[in-house]
């Protein structure tokens, strides 16, 4: 079955395909698409079906990619829980 890269949209042949999450893609499309770095099938992170090398998923969609937004948020729940006691 002929799959289609989910990159460019073109057909992924046998012989060039290159398999990761579920999909098939082109050896020069399966790169991070905040770095461009090329990645390794399987070792890398997927946000709205694209990849991106471990690195820039932590600090774009991680833990602590929002940190100052929700501590501010966190902090204002904290006083008003506080100030109502």
């Amino acid at each position: 079955m002929l799959g289609y890269c989910p990159i460019c949209g073109k057909p992924v042949y046998f012989g060039e395909k290159k398999r990761s999450l579920g999909r098939d893609y082109h050896p020069l499309c399966l790169k991070c698409q905040q770095c461009q770095r090329q990645l390794t099938p399987g070792q890398h992170a997927e946000h709205d079906e694209k990849p991106f090398c471990t690195n820039c998923y932590m600090k774009t969609f991680g833990p602590r990619a929002g940190k100052g937004r929700m501590m501010s948020y966190c902090h204002s729940s904290a006083s008003s829980s506080s100030s109502s006691s």
